[in-house]
């Protein structure tokens, strides 16, 4: 699904040389390479703080812990997403409020999430799935009517661009009170391990999220607040910081990729290709295919037998995950979720991609769709 291999070849001088001189520092927890990345994401995002961290996973639960959730608040999320946003609430003792997802974009729905809102609503977490950013502007209004704290799950959309009814543009992530990513290796910015980080433009909350991540320490050995240990080591923000050289080049190869395949499938009435937002660029995390009247697992074995990798994102909604059955929920209340959820298939979308890979990739799909 990604070609780590040959993105590593084309900058892997730099990438190999800012190791070694990591290495040659022993600054690996906290180093210069660290806090230049962090100016570094700043600048790109244009937002005041970032705070690197551990994962992704991390960087959603801090961002809960600093807004000072306590158990029994519900936060409101979409049932089409990986398990991680789910998580995490659950793991804080908050109350997960699912919600359905615009059958287009697959972002959450904003009059779902208005219709969700009770008096114990503290928080909404709109994620930015496969690679555009949610209808933000609806969902701006409606947390700021309600007082809802708006927690931007960045994790597949790094580098997307929102734009306003009145023109302005703001990056995925920087919209709400806080945003959050991961720097999972597959990730359209990923380093070669573990990594994630926080946004926010909020200083008071950028201070305790820094706090948060060091065991609650503000200075050493004083621990003011419970926190967790969740750091970005120094080896991986030196690759990080050459990749984000990369990123919007990285987006413009995804597009293209894009566009072959939306290009190569436009006439094929049982393939719906990926909706584009009016409101929002696409970086194509995933390249997502919603079918019809096929045999979704039987296409994926056909593309495994032709070594085109082919994978659903996600076939279980969290609604009907075991881990998060809730009587409040049952088959059949998140009607768009469902759907997607038995017949989406995503292809192999990353910045590799050739026109001879694209020509056999579509070919092998409209061979099974069309046989």
């Amino acid at each position: 699904m990604v070609d780590l291999q040959g993105q590593y070849d084309k900058i892997s001088k730099e990438v190999d040389q800012a190791v070694l001189d990591v290495i040659r520092s022993t600054q690996f927890i906290n180093g210069p390479e660290v806090k230049s990345f962090q100016k570094e994401m700043e600048d790109y995002l244009e937002v005041r703080h970032v705070i690197p961290c551990a994962n992704g996973t991390d960087a959603l639960q801090v961002a809960m812990m600093a807004l000072d959730l306590k158990p029994g608040d519900e936060v409101i999320t979409t049932s089409f997403t990986f398990v991680a946003t789910v998580e995490v609430i659950a793991l804080l003792g908050l109350t997960p409020v699912l919600v359905d997802v615009d059958p287009l974009t697959f972002n959450i729905d904003p009059r779902a999430f208005r219709k969700a809102i009770t008096p114990k609503t503290k928080a909404v977490v709109p994620v930015h799935l496969f690679g555009q950013c949610a209808d933000m502007e609806p969902i701006l209004e409606i947390a700021r009517e309600a007082g809802i704290y708006i927690i931007e799950d960045t994790a597949q959309a790094l580098g997307a661009t929102y734009k306003f009814s009145d023109g302005t543009r703001k990056k995925a992530g920087t919209m709400g009170h806080i945003g959050c990513t991961s720097f999972f290796p597959s990730k359209n910015l990923g380093c070669y391990g573990d990594g994630g980080a926080i946004f926010t433009d909020d200083d008071d909350l950028a201070r305790r999220m820094r706090v948060i991540v060091n065991h609650g320490m503000e200075v050493r050995y004083y621990h003011d607040s419970i926190g967790v240990n969740s750091r970005l080591d120094s080896i991986q923000a030196a690759i990080l910081r050459i990749k984000l050289r990369h990123l919007d080049q990285y987006a413009e190869a995804r597009q293209a990729a894009a566009d072959y395949y939306d290009y190569a499938f436009s006439n094929n009435t049982r393939l719906l290709t990926p909706k584009r937002a009016g409101n929002s660029t696409h970086v194509f995390h995933q390249y997502t295919l919603v079918t019809r009247d096929i045999d979704r697992f039987g296409l994926q074995e056909h593309l495994h037998a032709k070594d085109i990798p082919a994978m659903v994102y996600y076939p279980v909604p969290m609604h009907m995950q075991k881990a998060y059955i809730d009587p409040r929920y049952h088959e059949g209340d998140f009607p768009v979720t469902e759907a997607l959820s038995k017949s989406v298939i995503s292809l192999p979308m990353h910045t590799e991609l050739n026109d001879e890979q694209l020509k056999y990739i579509t070919q092998s799909v409209l061979e099974y769709v069309n046989r």
